[in-house]
């Protein structure tokens, strides 16, 4: 069964640091374009970062540059989003994804093949 994972979400205060993982069962996470989406109660979903199966190139949304990280560790399966200096405006649902294999390596959310189920990242004091 092809599952995504993720974990690592919960209450941060403004300023603090949180990394969530993606872990795959079923599929081997380094054959594939990696994205972080989130979406927040009342906007679009929003891709955050993607990681390609190229060349482990990385995209970043214009809000979160320099804050967030995208990684991968092939030996665990697994792909991260380290997100430091958090602002309550980054507060929301976060889920990871694959793409198609076929796909541009650009994580564009109708080239996502596979869904996580979501967790939620809240940033408040």
């Amino acid at each position: 069964q092809l599952q995504l994972v993720e974990s690592g979400g919960g209450l941060v205060q403004p300023g603090g640091s949180v990394r969530l993982s993606c872990a795959a069962s079923g599929f081997t996470l380094d054959l594939y374009t990696i994205g972080w989406f989130r979406q927040a109660p009342g906007k679009e979903r929003e891709r955050v970062s993607c990681i390609n199966n190229r060349d482990n190139g990385t995209i970043y949304a214009a809000s979160v540059e320099g804050r967030f990280t995208i990684s991968r560790d092939n030996a665990k399966n697994m792909v991260f989003l380290q997100m430091n200096s958090l602002r309550p405006e980054d507060t929301a649902v976060y889920t990871c994804a694959a793409e198609t294999p076929t796909g541009p390596g650009i994580c564009a959310p109708w080239n996502m093949w596979y869904w996580g189920q979501g967790t939620q990242v809240t940033v408040s004091s």
